[in-house]
């Protein structure tokens, strides 16, 4: 009943009647369980225990478990991706069929003669290795001076011989070394790659901005620092080099004489440095950059100055016939999906330092990769449902930080290294003549006191595999091998003198894990049913 001076009525009701509804209530819920009693039927489900504390090898049970569930559902998403797709083709497919039969007979024999032209005059693939070959081609026939992008913490092992000897063979092209990335190597180590490179070619050391932004895109207004704070301009808003190598080039286009402007291409192994460098020898975004390999797929003309040139090209293609760890680093074989991400980070694991991997990443002590990932994973906050370490997400933010420009790693200089065999006297002679290479000197000397270099000890030690096969023609792509056969080449190189004994002791501690899990598998199973009994 609604009271005269209320808005709404009052939803009290009587205690008799309120009584009334619990009791029926309850009356019917007594009638379903005695129902589901009848049938069989438990309304509450037990809870999984899981594996106790004092159950011997938790964690190897728990990650072969957790590596069953990822497989499970990889395999699910694959049939799902399956359908769709054929599901989408079906549907393509009724309605062309369906526009046919609506268009006259003229119109589609019109129609049918362009289709056939157009797959005669089809663009080519970018991300083919044809098109990517030719690229890098155009670009050494076209250019006057090349380039060639060495990462200082790995030069030799950015160094493709293929790729110097088109540029030596006509011998009228300059070769000219740029050693990238030194503001993540230690000084000490700089130094004694540069005396090393410049016996065969000139050197100048190189440290790219991080931080360069388009000039057409209104930019922040700075923050006025006072004058007595002292700003580290190494970080990454400075960059180093591009004075001394701009000077280089207008002087050597000033002595050369020519109405045209010099061609300067610039060349390398992907993520070395390439887009960067032209970026700021122009001092503009020109070149698109990106940490992902194989972010320039075509050649691109940028205007330095009147006189210079420079040229971008597409990373150089590794040979198939490379080592493993160089393929790791070097290749675009993980983006294509042709090598796992967990198996490149067990590779990039053996040729470095245990213990300086662990002070880098801040991680405890680990016996194999998968589970330095666990402790990456966990130490990063990369967790999936249910709180299970992402060992994917590790591995790509791993493999992200050696290709990219943050994680500090370097290679020692080999004592015993000799020149290669298509560098001679009268080479060496030839490129470095109508360079001012006291001026380099120079340049690289006052490069070096610019900054803070990492120290030795902070920084990872990474074992080089010397330079670095590519590829220049498709032709050239040698017969693929078994992967039985490719994986014991790896590991036969990658083994050293102790590495046997280790092996054989990892076998035999296997098999005594799996006697033991034998041996306590019947004392879990029984454990597990009288939980579930209590």
């Amino acid at each position: 009943m609604k009271r005269p001076k209320l808005r709404k009525a009052s939803k009290r009701i009587s205690c008799s009647k309120r009584y009334k509804i619990q009791k029926k209530v309850r009356e019917h819920n007594r009638k379903l369980k005695k129902e589901a009693k009848k049938k069989g039927l438990k309304k509450h489900v037990k809870k999984d225990p899981g594996v106790p504390n004092s159950a011997p090898f938790k964690e190897e049970v728990l990650r072969e478990a957790e590596q069953r569930r990822l497989q499970i559902e990889e395999e699910k998403e694959r049939k799902r991706q399956a359908k769709k797709e054929e599901r989408a083709q079906k549907r393509k497919k009724e309605k062309e069929a369906a526009v046919k039969e609506a268009e006259p007979s003229a119109k589609k024999a019109r129609k049918d003669t362009t289709e056939n032209n157009s797959v005669k005059r089809s663009a080519p693939n970018k991300n083919s290795k044809q098109h990517l070959c030719s690229e890098l081609n155009k670009v050494i026939d076209a250019s006057d001076v090349v380039i060639e992008v060495l990462d200082a913490r790995d030069p030799l092992g950015c160094r493709c011989p293929q790729l110097e000897e088109a540029v030596l063979l006509g011998g009228k092209k300059k070769l000219l070394f740029v050693l990238t990335k030194i503001d993540l190597v230690p000084k000490e180590n700089v130094e004694k790659w540069i005396e090393c490179l410049q016996r065969e070619f000139p050197v100048v050391a190189f440290k790219a901005s991080t931080q360069m932004r388009d000039k057409t895109v209104k930019t922040k207004r700075k923050r006025v620092v006072p004058s007595n704070v002292v700003l580290d301009r190494s970080k990454g808003a400075a960059c180093f080099g591009s004075e001394c190598l701009a000077e280089l080039l207008s002087a050597y286009a000033a002595k050369t004489q020519s109405e045209a402007a010099l061609k300067v291409g610039v060349v390398g192994f992907p993520n070395v440095g390439k887009s960067s460098l032209i970026n700021n020898l122009k001092g503009m975004m020109a070149c698109h950059v990106g940490i992902a390999k194989g972010t320039t797929k075509s050649m691109q003309e940028v205007h330095m100055s009147k006189t210079v040139k420079l040229m971008d090209s597409p990373g150089v293609i590794a040979s198939p016939s490379n080592p493993a760890a160089s393929m790791a680093l070097r290749s675009l074989q993980v983006e294509e999906g042709q090598q796992a991400v967990l198996d490149a980070v067990n590779t990039l694991l053996k040729q470095c330092d245990k213990s300086q991997v662990m002070l880098q990443y801040t991680v405890p002590d680990f016996r194999n990769s998968l589970e330095f990932l666990t402790l990456l994973a966990k130490k990063r906050g990369f967790l999936q449902k249910g709180g299970v370490p992402n060992t994917e997400q590790a591995a790509n933010t791993f493999l992200t930080d050696w290709t990219g420009a943050k994680l500090s790693y370097h290679c020692k200089v080999p004592g015993n290294y000799s020149l290669p065999n298509y560098v001679t006297e009268e080479v060496i002679a030839e490129m470095q003549n109508g360079w001012d290479l006291a001026k380099v000197k120079a340049g690289n000397m006052e490069i070096l006191k610019g900054f803070k270099f990492p120290n030795l000890a902070s920084s990872i030690g990474f074992v080089s595999r010397g330079p670095t096969a590519g590829l220049l023609t498709v032709a050239a792509v040698p017969e693929e091998r078994p992967p039985a056969e490719r994986e014991a080449q790896h590991n036969s190189e990658n083994d050293e003198p102790g590495e046997t004994e280790e092996l054989h002791a990892t076998e035999e501690l296997e098999k005594l894990q799996k006697t033991v899990k034998g041996i306590f598998g019947g004392f879990l199973h029984r454990f597990f049913i009288g939980l579930n009994m209590c």
